[in-house]
């Protein structure tokens, strides 16, 4: 079984490359991006629901911090979400300078977010959290998101 920073990390790499993927067909035809955002866009609604539903929740119970580090992270991923949604529709308005404005944003965010998370969240979750690690990734693993 992986470690909860291993098994997040590796879970951000999927998105990065879906991403990736994403911007390289919108370079193409937005239209033919369209899948890969929407792709994308669920996959890491499931990451930050693995996160907000399960870790975080976990890390605030043992540790009482509430408005640390995990209060911050919900608010990016708030902010993400919405730029998601915004890049989804400056693809239905075949608005190519728009998708890019917001996915050169997004992936500024990302890249800052995820450093922070793998560089500090996750290692100090990891570190209260090692006793559980297991059952922690395991429910992250089984999460349903709709």
């Amino acid at each position: 079984m992986s470690t909860i920073k291993e098994f997040l990390s590796a879970d951000h790499s999927k998105c990065d490359g879906i991403f990736a993927n994403m911007e390289e067909k919108a370079g193409e035809s937005l239209l033919s991006a369209r899948e890969l955002c929407e792709e994308f866009k669920s996959q890491t609604e499931k990451h930050f629901q693995m996160e907000e539903r399960v870790m975080f929740l976990e890390f605030e119970n043992k540790t009482g911090m509430t408005q640390g580090p995990t209060a911050m992270m919900r608010q990016e991923h708030t902010q993400m979400r919405a730029l998601m949604s915004q890049m989804l529709e400056a693809i239905d308005a075949d608005n190519k300078d728009k998708f890019f404005g917001l996915s050169e944003t997004l992936m500024i965010l990302l890249q800052q977010h995820n450093m922070k998370e793998e560089q500090m969240l996750y290692p100090m979750a990891q570190q209260h959290l090692a006793a559980d690690s297991d059952r922690i990734v395991s429910m992250m693993e089984s999460l349903i998101v709709e």
